[in-house]
C-alpha cells in the first residue's frame, strides 16, 4: 500500500470507531476485509489510528473536524508535512483537501494538548508542575516494557536472549525487573524470552508497584482484582511466596492459568466465598479499577470516554473495594492500594478517605511513578492496621 492509501484506511477505521465500534475490533474488521495489506501495511496502520486518537482534539482542530478525515488532516499538518501531497484523490489516496479543511486556533490549553475540557482543572491540580510535561507525554506513544521472570533468568540473560530473535532491550531506572524494548517490539511475542516464559509484557511502574511489596519467602498474599494476572504473575516471581488470584468477574482470569504455566509459576484462583475461607492475608493487593489516565498512551479511546460521573462512581467503587478488603489482612500486615491513574481524586483522596474512616489503619507508604519518567502513570499506597 502506498502511504496515501495507509491514510484513508486509517480514515475508514477512525470513523468507524467515531461511531462507537471499539478500538481493537475495528482494526481487526478492517483487517479481515482488506488481505491485501501486509504486515507493515497493518502496523503503519494502527499506528496512525493510535495516533490520532491520542491527540484527538489537537488533530481535529488542526485537520477542521473531528472526523476520520479530519484527524488524518490534522495528523499530517501536526508534523509539519503538507496535506495536499498525501491528499490526491489518485487510486486509493482521500480526495483533495478543501477550502473548508482548514486549520483552527486551539481554543484552550486542553484542545492543544489533548486532555478533555472538564478535567483540564483536575489534571493540572493533579499533575501540578508538570501539567503540560504529563499532557505532552499522554500524546505520544508509550515505551513497550518487559519484565524479567527471575524464576527463570536474570536480567542479563533475558537481554541476550532477546537479542537472539532481533529484540533489542535494556533496563530501567525504574523497577530492578524492567526492559525497556527499543528495537523490534512486534517480535516479542514470537521470541525464545517470551515462548520460554523469561519475560513478560508488564509496565515498568506497574512491576514496581509490586517489588514495593518487598515480599519474603512464607508470605501469603492475594492480588484482589487480579484481571489477566499481569501483578500475580509478578507476586509469584518471589520465590516462596503463596499468591492467590481474585476477580469479581472470573472471566477475566482465564488467561492466568496458561501464563503461569509459561512462567513456571503457582497461582491458586479463588472466587470470593473461598479468599473468605483462605484470609487472612499477609499482604492484600488492590489494582483498583480506574479511569486508567495513567495508561492513555496504551488505550487513548479511555481518554475520550471518562466522564465526571464516571470518575465519581469510580471512586465510590475505589473506596468500597478498600473497605471490603481490609479485614481480609492479617494485623500487622500490608493493604496495598494502586492504581494506573494520575488523578488525585482515584489515589490520595481516597486514601485520605479511607483513612478518615478506619482510625486503626496508617499509611506506611506511599509513592507515584510519573508519565513523564519512563514508565505509565501510577499510584500506591501501603496501609497497615
Amino acid at each position: 500500500m502506498t502511504p496515501a492509501a495507509r491514510v484513508q484506511a486509517s480514515i475508514e477505521i477512525l470513523n468507524d470507531i467515531l461511531a462507537g465500534a471499539p478500538v481493537e475490533k475495528a482494526l481487526t474488521g478492517w483487517a479481515r476485509r482488506s488481505r491485501f495489506a501486509g504486515s507493515k501495511d497493518r502496523a503503519a496502520i494502527r499506528d496512525h489510528v493510535f495516533d490520532a486518537l491520542r491527540c484527538k482534539r489537537s488533530y481535529a482542530a488542526l485537520g477542521g473536524s473531528a472526523t476520520g478525515r479530519g484527524l488524518m488532516i490534522g495528523a499530517t499538518r501536526a508534523i509539519g508535512a503538507d496535506p495536499a501531497e498525501l491528499f490526491t484523490g489518485n487510486r486509493h489516496a482521500p480526495t483533495p483537501v478543501v477550502e473548508t479543511e482548514t486549520a483552527q486556533d486551539f481554543v484552550s490549553d486542553a484542545e492543544r494538548y489533548d486532555i478533555p475540557e472538564w478535567m483540564w482543572s483536575r489534571f493540572a491540580a493533579s499533575t501540578k508542575d508538570a501539567t503540560i510535561l504529563s499532557a505532552k507525554a499522554l500524546q505520544s506513544r508509550a515505551p513497550v516494557h518487559l519484565r524479567v521472570n527471575l524464576l527463570k533468568a536474570d536480567v542479563s540473560q533475558a537481554i541476550d536472549v532477546l537479542e537472539t530473535d532481533g529484540v533489542s532491550a535494556r533496563p530501567t531506572n525504574v523497577c530492578e525487573t524492567a526492559l525497556e524494548v527499543t528495537e523490534g517490539a512486534r517480535r516479542i511475542s514470537h521470541s525464545q524470552a517470551y515462548d520460554q516464559g523469561l519475560v513478560e509484557l508488564q509496565d515498568a511502574a506497574s512491576q514496581a508497584v509490586v517489588a514495593a511489596l518487598a515480599l519474603q519467602p512464607g508470605m501469603r498474599v492475594v492480588d484482589y482484582c487480579a484481571g489477566g494476572g499481569g501483578k500475580a504473575l509478578a507476586l509469584a516471581a518471589n520465590d516462596g511466596v503463596e499468591v492467590f488470584a481474585h476477580d469479581v468477574n472470573k472471566d477475566r482470569m482465564k488467561d492466568i492459568p496458561a501464563r503461569a504455566n509459561r512462567a513456571g509459576a503457582k497461582i491458586i484462583q479463588v472466587n470470593t466465598d473461598e479468599l473468605s475461607r483462605h484470609a487472612p492475608f499477609d499482604v492484600v493487593l488492590v489494582d483498583a479499577p480506574c479511569s486508567g489516565s495513567g495508561s492513555w498512551r496504551r488505550a487513548p479511546a479511555g481518554k475520550w470516554a471518562l466522564t465526571e460521573d464516571r470518575l465519581q462512581e469510580l471512586t465510590t467503587i475505589q473506596g468500597d473495594i478498600l473497605k471490603d478488603v481490609a479485614p481480609l489482612v492479617r494485623m500487622g500486615g500490608v493493604l496495598a492500594y494502586a492504581t494506573c491513574s494520575i488523578l488525585t481524586d482515584e489515589n490520595a483522596s481516597v486514601i485520605e478517605n479511607f483513612l478518615t474512616g478506619h482510625t486503626d489503619w496508617r499509611e506506611t507508604y506511599r509513592n507515584t511513578w510519573h508519565v513523564t519518567h519512563e514508565s505509565d502513570g501510577f499510584f500506591t499506597s501501603h496501609l497497615t492496621r
